[in-house]
Protein backbone atom coordinates (compact mmCIF):
# COMPACT_ATOMS: atom_id res chain seq x y z
CA UNK A 1 0.00 0.00 0.00
CA UNK A 2 2.98 2.69 1.04
CA UNK A 3 4.37 1.52 -2.41
CA UNK A 4 1.50 2.57 -4.38
CA UNK A 5 1.22 5.99 -2.35
CA UNK A 6 4.76 6.87 -3.77
CA UNK A 7 4.16 5.61 -6.96
CA UNK A 8 0.97 7.85 -7.10
CA UNK A 9 2.90 11.12 -5.68
CA UNK A 10 3.72 12.54 -8.88
CA UNK A 11 -0.35 12.52 -10.18
CA UNK A 12 -1.20 14.03 -6.60
CA UNK A 13 -2.36 17.54 -6.37
CA UNK A 14 0.72 19.59 -4.51
CA UNK A 15 -1.83 19.54 -1.37
CA UNK A 16 -2.59 16.00 -1.71
CA UNK A 17 0.88 15.26 -1.71
CA UNK A 18 1.74 16.90 1.48
CA UNK A 19 -0.79 14.12 2.88
CA UNK A 20 0.76 11.07 0.73
CA UNK A 21 4.47 12.30 2.47
CA UNK A 22 2.56 12.34 6.20
CA UNK A 23 1.18 8.75 5.73
CA UNK A 24 4.55 7.69 3.68
CA UNK A 25 6.50 9.37 7.07
CA UNK A 26 4.47 8.54 9.69
CA UNK A 27 1.74 5.67 8.11
CA UNK A 28 1.15 4.26 12.27
CA UNK A 29 0.23 7.62 13.49
CA UNK A 30 -1.72 8.30 10.37
CA UNK A 31 -4.06 5.97 11.01
CA UNK A 32 -4.94 6.26 14.30
CA UNK A 33 -5.49 10.40 14.55
CA UNK A 34 -8.25 12.00 13.67
CA UNK A 35 -8.99 13.95 10.76
CA UNK A 36 -8.54 17.39 12.09
CA UNK A 37 -5.13 16.35 13.61
CA UNK A 38 -3.63 14.91 9.95
CA UNK A 39 -5.10 18.22 8.50
CA UNK A 40 -3.08 20.31 10.98
CA UNK A 41 -0.10 18.23 10.25
CA UNK A 42 -0.11 18.31 6.57
CA UNK A 43 -1.34 22.17 6.36
CA UNK A 44 -3.90 20.98 4.38
CA UNK A 45 -7.98 21.24 4.48
CA UNK A 46 -10.15 18.29 6.12
CA UNK A 47 -11.67 17.69 2.59
CA UNK A 48 -8.21 17.32 1.32
CA UNK A 49 -7.18 14.43 3.30
CA UNK A 50 -10.41 12.74 1.96
CA UNK A 51 -9.80 13.79 -1.51
CA UNK A 52 -6.23 12.25 -1.17
CA UNK A 53 -7.35 8.94 0.01
CA UNK A 54 -9.75 9.00 -3.11
CA UNK A 55 -7.46 9.69 -5.17
CA UNK A 56 -5.27 6.55 -4.34
CA UNK A 57 -7.92 4.29 -5.39
CA UNK A 58 -9.99 4.42 -1.86
CA UNK A 59 -13.26 4.94 -1.12
CA UNK A 60 -12.91 7.26 1.82
CA UNK A 61 -10.98 8.48 4.75
CA UNK A 62 -12.46 5.45 6.77
CA UNK A 63 -11.94 2.93 4.11
CA UNK A 64 -8.26 4.11 3.74
CA UNK A 65 -7.09 4.34 7.58
CA UNK A 66 -8.82 0.41 8.04
CA UNK A 67 -6.69 -1.01 5.42
CA UNK A 68 -3.49 1.11 6.26
CA UNK A 69 -3.47 -0.17 10.00
CA UNK A 70 -4.01 -3.46 8.02
CA UNK A 71 -0.53 -3.08 6.01
CA UNK A 72 1.64 -1.65 8.96
CA UNK A 73 0.64 -4.30 11.12
CA UNK A 74 0.79 -7.43 9.30
CA UNK A 75 4.10 -6.07 7.37
CA UNK A 76 6.86 -8.77 8.38
CA UNK A 77 10.57 -7.50 8.53
CA UNK A 78 12.99 -10.15 6.02
CA UNK A 79 14.28 -13.36 6.97
CA UNK A 80 17.87 -11.56 8.80
CA UNK A 81 15.92 -9.32 11.27
CA UNK A 82 12.80 -11.48 12.20
CA UNK A 83 13.57 -14.92 12.87
CA UNK A 84 15.03 -15.01 16.63
CA UNK A 85 17.08 -18.24 17.59
CA UNK A 86 13.74 -19.09 20.38
CA UNK A 87 11.45 -19.10 17.25
CA UNK A 88 9.58 -22.56 17.34
CA UNK A 89 8.59 -24.07 13.84
CA UNK A 90 5.06 -22.56 13.88
CA UNK A 91 6.78 -19.34 14.03
CA UNK A 92 9.02 -19.85 11.54
CA UNK A 93 6.38 -20.83 8.69
CA UNK A 94 4.91 -17.69 9.60
CA UNK A 95 7.41 -15.24 9.36
CA UNK A 96 9.75 -17.30 6.27
CA UNK A 97 6.18 -17.05 4.18
CA UNK A 98 5.54 -13.64 4.96
CA UNK A 99 8.70 -12.52 4.44
CA UNK A 100 8.74 -14.02 0.88
CA UNK A 101 5.43 -12.63 0.30
CA UNK A 102 6.43 -8.95 1.32
CA UNK A 103 9.73 -9.39 -1.38
CA UNK A 104 7.72 -10.72 -4.26
CA UNK A 105 4.96 -7.84 -3.62
CA UNK A 106 7.66 -5.51 -3.65
CA UNK A 107 9.62 -6.80 -6.81
CA UNK A 108 5.75 -6.80 -8.48
CA UNK A 109 5.63 -3.14 -8.29
CA UNK A 110 9.59 -2.60 -8.77
CA UNK A 111 10.38 -4.67 -11.87
CA UNK A 112 11.20 -2.67 -14.60
CA UNK A 113 8.27 -3.96 -17.84
CA UNK A 114 11.08 -2.21 -20.13
CA UNK A 115 13.92 -4.46 -19.42
CA UNK A 116 11.79 -7.41 -19.29
CA UNK A 117 10.26 -6.42 -22.93
CA UNK A 118 13.88 -6.70 -24.39
CA UNK A 119 15.33 -9.25 -22.78
CA UNK A 120 12.32 -11.75 -24.02
CA UNK A 121 12.60 -10.17 -27.63
CA UNK A 122 16.12 -10.76 -27.50
CA UNK A 123 15.01 -15.09 -26.09
CA UNK A 124 12.44 -15.35 -28.67
CA UNK A 125 14.61 -14.31 -31.40
CA UNK A 126 17.41 -16.65 -30.27
CA UNK A 127 15.07 -19.95 -29.45
CA UNK A 128 12.89 -19.04 -33.18
CA UNK A 129 16.39 -18.92 -35.45
CA UNK A 130 17.98 -22.01 -33.51
CA UNK A 131 20.48 -19.75 -31.81
CA UNK A 132 22.06 -20.83 -28.31
CA UNK A 133 20.83 -19.72 -24.67
CA UNK A 134 23.34 -20.42 -22.40
CA UNK A 135 22.34 -20.37 -18.25
CA UNK A 136 25.09 -19.45 -16.25
CA UNK A 137 25.43 -19.57 -12.62
CA UNK A 138 27.43 -20.79 -9.51
CA UNK A 139 26.22 -21.97 -5.88
CA UNK A 140 22.24 -21.40 -5.65
CA UNK A 141 22.58 -19.27 -8.51
CA UNK A 142 23.64 -22.64 -10.76
CA UNK A 143 20.23 -24.27 -9.07
CA UNK A 144 18.35 -21.32 -10.83
CA UNK A 145 20.10 -21.66 -14.25
CA UNK A 146 19.00 -25.85 -14.01
CA UNK A 147 15.61 -24.51 -13.65
CA UNK A 148 16.29 -22.05 -16.46
CA UNK A 149 17.30 -24.66 -18.60
CA UNK A 150 14.28 -27.21 -17.96
CA UNK A 151 11.68 -24.84 -18.54
CA UNK A 152 13.28 -23.38 -21.86
CA UNK A 153 13.97 -26.88 -23.18
CA UNK A 154 10.84 -27.77 -22.78
CA UNK A 155 9.85 -24.90 -25.20
CA UNK A 156 11.79 -27.05 -27.85
CA UNK A 157 14.60 -24.26 -27.95
CA UNK A 158 18.50 -24.84 -27.66
CA UNK A 159 19.22 -24.60 -23.94
CA UNK A 160 22.17 -25.39 -21.93
CA UNK A 161 22.78 -24.82 -17.93
CA UNK A 162 26.67 -24.32 -16.80
CA UNK A 163 27.87 -24.08 -13.25
CA UNK A 164 31.69 -24.66 -13.86
CA UNK A 165 33.87 -21.66 -13.93
CA UNK A 166 35.80 -23.41 -16.95
CA UNK A 167 33.07 -24.97 -18.92
CA UNK A 168 31.33 -21.27 -18.91
CA UNK A 169 34.32 -19.34 -20.20
CA UNK A 170 35.02 -22.22 -22.66
CA UNK A 171 31.16 -21.67 -23.57
CA UNK A 172 30.73 -17.70 -23.32
CA UNK A 173 33.99 -17.90 -26.03
CA UNK A 174 31.96 -20.06 -28.59
CA UNK A 175 29.09 -17.43 -28.19
CA UNK A 176 28.24 -15.44 -31.88
CA UNK A 177 25.93 -12.21 -32.04
CA UNK A 178 22.46 -13.40 -32.08
CA UNK A 179 23.02 -15.58 -28.81
CA UNK A 180 21.99 -14.75 -25.88
CA UNK A 181 23.62 -15.98 -22.34
CA UNK A 182 21.63 -15.44 -18.90
CA UNK A 183 24.08 -14.71 -16.04
CA UNK A 184 22.38 -15.54 -12.95
CA UNK A 185 23.98 -14.03 -9.42
CA UNK A 186 22.40 -13.01 -6.13
CA UNK A 187 25.83 -11.01 -4.89
CA UNK A 188 26.94 -9.92 -8.61
CA UNK A 189 30.67 -10.38 -7.36
CA UNK A 190 31.74 -13.51 -8.58
CA UNK A 191 34.66 -12.97 -10.45
CA UNK A 192 33.92 -15.90 -12.21
CA UNK A 193 30.71 -14.71 -13.96
CA UNK A 194 32.82 -11.19 -13.86
CA UNK A 195 34.86 -12.67 -16.26
CA UNK A 196 32.36 -14.25 -18.31
CA UNK A 197 30.15 -11.21 -19.21
CA UNK A 198 33.30 -9.40 -20.10
CA UNK A 199 33.56 -12.32 -22.78
CA UNK A 200 30.32 -12.70 -23.81
CA UNK A 201 29.83 -8.92 -24.40
CA UNK A 202 33.25 -8.84 -26.46
CA UNK A 203 31.46 -11.50 -28.73
CA UNK A 204 28.93 -9.91 -29.97
CA UNK A 205 26.00 -12.11 -27.53
CA UNK A 206 23.51 -10.61 -25.92
CA UNK A 207 23.26 -10.79 -21.99
CA UNK A 208 20.98 -10.80 -19.80
CA UNK A 209 21.99 -10.11 -16.23
CA UNK A 210 19.70 -11.31 -13.44
CA UNK A 211 21.30 -9.94 -10.05
CA UNK A 212 21.22 -6.75 -7.47
CA UNK A 213 21.06 -3.57 -9.13
CA UNK A 214 24.17 -2.06 -7.07
CA UNK A 215 26.58 -5.33 -7.78
CA UNK A 216 29.44 -5.03 -9.98
CA UNK A 217 28.09 -7.65 -12.22
CA UNK A 218 25.02 -5.05 -12.99
CA UNK A 219 27.44 -1.98 -13.33
CA UNK A 220 28.52 -4.11 -16.45
CA UNK A 221 25.29 -3.63 -17.97
CA UNK A 222 25.83 -0.17 -20.19
CA UNK A 223 25.74 -1.50 -23.48
CA UNK A 224 22.91 -2.39 -26.36
CA UNK A 225 23.41 -6.00 -25.92
CA UNK A 226 23.48 -5.68 -21.82
CA UNK A 227 19.80 -6.20 -20.26
CA UNK A 228 19.94 -5.76 -16.61
CA UNK A 229 16.62 -7.66 -14.51
CA UNK A 230 17.75 -6.04 -11.58
CA UNK A 231 16.44 -8.14 -8.12
CA UNK A 232 17.13 -6.16 -4.71
CA UNK A 233 16.10 -7.54 -1.38
CA UNK A 234 18.31 -7.05 1.99
CA UNK A 235 19.30 -10.09 2.59
CA UNK A 236 21.54 -11.20 5.26
CA UNK A 237 24.13 -13.50 3.39
CA UNK A 238 26.47 -13.99 7.08
CA UNK A 239 24.06 -15.95 8.89
CA UNK A 240 21.00 -17.21 6.42
CA UNK A 241 21.77 -19.32 2.79
CA UNK A 242 19.75 -17.12 -0.10
CA UNK A 243 16.07 -18.05 0.10
CA UNK A 244 14.56 -14.97 -0.71
CA UNK A 245 16.66 -14.07 -3.31
CA UNK A 246 16.75 -17.02 -5.19
CA UNK A 247 12.58 -17.30 -5.12
CA UNK A 248 12.90 -13.80 -6.74
CA UNK A 249 15.28 -15.46 -9.48
CA UNK A 250 12.85 -18.41 -9.82
CA UNK A 251 9.92 -15.64 -10.46
CA UNK A 252 12.16 -14.43 -12.99
CA UNK A 253 13.12 -16.94 -14.86
CA UNK A 254 9.49 -18.11 -15.20
CA UNK A 255 8.23 -14.45 -16.57
CA UNK A 256 11.28 -14.50 -19.23
CA UNK A 257 9.64 -18.46 -20.10
CA UNK A 258 6.34 -17.54 -20.26
CA UNK A 259 6.77 -14.29 -22.50
CA UNK A 260 9.38 -16.84 -24.49
CA UNK A 261 6.05 -19.13 -25.06
CA UNK A 262 4.06 -16.63 -26.16
CA UNK A 263 6.12 -14.46 -28.61
CA UNK A 264 6.88 -18.44 -30.14
CA UNK A 265 3.31 -18.85 -30.65
CA UNK A 266 0.72 -21.73 -29.27
CA UNK A 267 0.01 -23.25 -32.06
CA UNK A 268 3.67 -24.40 -32.74
CA UNK A 269 4.51 -25.33 -29.05
CA UNK A 270 1.02 -27.05 -27.79
CA UNK A 271 1.92 -30.30 -29.94
CA UNK A 272 4.78 -30.54 -28.96
CA UNK A 273 3.76 -30.45 -25.04
CA UNK A 274 0.82 -32.76 -25.23
CA UNK A 275 3.26 -35.32 -27.06
CA UNK A 276 5.75 -34.63 -23.97
CA UNK A 277 3.09 -35.08 -21.20
CA UNK A 278 1.64 -38.35 -23.30
CA UNK A 279 5.21 -40.32 -23.25
CA UNK A 280 6.10 -38.74 -19.57
CA UNK A 281 2.63 -40.16 -18.02
CA UNK A 282 3.85 -43.76 -20.21
CA UNK A 283 6.91 -43.78 -17.95
CA UNK A 284 4.36 -44.06 -14.60
CA UNK A 285 2.73 -46.33 -13.18
CA UNK A 286 -0.77 -47.14 -13.69
CA UNK A 287 -3.15 -47.24 -10.88
CA UNK A 288 -3.95 -50.74 -11.28
CA UNK A 289 -0.03 -51.41 -11.52
CA UNK A 290 0.13 -49.72 -8.12
CA UNK A 291 -2.84 -51.56 -6.63
CA UNK A 292 -1.37 -54.63 -7.63
CA UNK A 293 1.78 -53.97 -5.80
CA UNK A 294 -0.22 -52.78 -2.71
CA UNK A 295 -2.10 -55.76 -2.42
CA UNK A 296 0.98 -58.37 -3.52
CA UNK A 297 3.21 -56.97 -0.41
CA UNK A 298 3.09 -58.80 2.94
CA UNK A 299 0.98 -56.48 5.28
CA UNK A 300 2.24 -55.92 8.47
CA UNK A 301 0.65 -57.89 11.72
CA UNK A 302 -1.95 -55.54 13.12
CA UNK A 303 -1.56 -54.62 16.70
CA UNK A 304 -3.78 -55.96 19.49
Amino acid sequence: MLERIRASLPALSPAEQRVARLVLADPRGFASQPVGDLAERAHVSKPTVVRFCRSVGYDGLADFKRKLAGTVNEGVPFVHLAVDDDDKPADLVVKIVDNTVSALLKYRNQAAGQAFERAIAALAEAGRSGRRIEFYGVGNSGIVALDAQHKFFRLGVSAAAISDGHVQVMSATMLAPGDVAVIISNSGASRDLLDVAEIVRRRGATSILITASGSPLALTASGANQVLLAADHPEDFERYSPMVSRLLHLVIVDILSTGVALRLGSAALRPMLQEIKQNLRATRYAPSVRAAADVSSPSKPSTP
